[in-house]
């Protein structure tokens, strides 16, 4: 028999390493779940930012193109529209059809733009004309709303608070019981112009100010307000 006891370990017998001891399922568990969680997260925010780059894609095409969302900024138009109110401005039908006596117009007039008091910062400025597109924000300077009286030939004119187009007096069931139009010299309207007029005739700039506009400076045809929930509803040439 050897001289090494029976339990005794021979002396060129390889040492083996200490096993690992045994994990703790708990917290292999929770190592487990954290891999899965953070990919999860990972995937949310990559489709947030992917959905939010959409939105405003859409929103940026929409405006330019189709449809764009427009806040009254002043008393202009009341009571036909009053200021916050906001209304959809559609951009379509004006390249195949013509401007038409009696609609809305949504318009750009430099002329009378006062110094710009928007933001200069290019980022605050695009995200400023991002919501003026929603209708969140109030229009530049430069945006007006008004209703357009004369077309190309028309004659304007205005007699004993009345408005007279080609010599005739001109039905205005929009506006408001009382209200009188004056200040207007006879004007024929000039190809390519149109003559525009607020419907608050009282407390509006509009063309017996600054004239006969261009018609390549209008925006689109406000063709219905969406806000108030309460004054929702169809802007028609007779109302």
């Amino acid at each position: 028999m050897s001289p090494e006891g029976l339990g005794d370990r021979p002396a060129d017998a390889p040492v083996k390493p200490p096993a690992d001891p045994p994990g703790d399922p708990l917290t292999d568990q929770g190592a487990e779940e954290a891999d899965q969680r953070q990919p999860g997260l990972l995937a949310v925010v990559r489709e947030t930012v992917v959905l939010v780059a959409l939105a405003i894609l859409l929103a940026v095409v929409f405006k330019t193109f189709l449809v764009a969302a427009f806040y009254i900024p002043s008393g202009s138009m009341e009571s036909t529209l009053n200021v916050s109110d906001r209304v959809l401005v559609e951009k379509v039908s004006y390249r195949f059809g013509d401007v038409e006596d009696g609609d809305v117009v949504v318009f750009v007039h430099d002329e009378l733009a006062l110094e710009s008091n928007g933001p200069s910062n290019p980022i605050a400025r695009f995200f400023s004309s991002l919501g003026q597109a929603i209708g969140l924000v109030p229009p530049s300077d430069r945006d007006f709303i008004k209703r357009v009286v004369g077309v190309p030939g028309d004659e304007i004119a205005c007699q004993d608070g009345r408005l007279l187009r080609n010599g005739k007096q001109v039905a205005e069931p929009y506006l408001d019981p009382g209200v009188t139009t004056d200040g207007c010299k006879t004007t024929v309207v000039p190809a390519g112009k149109l003559y525009v007029m607020g419907d608050n005739r009282t407390n509006s700039q509009d063309s017996r100010a600054f004239g006969v506009i261009d018609r390549s400076d209008v925006v689109g045809r406000a063709f219905v307000r969406i806000w108030p929930l309460t004054h929702v509803g169809w802007l028609r040439r007779d109302r």
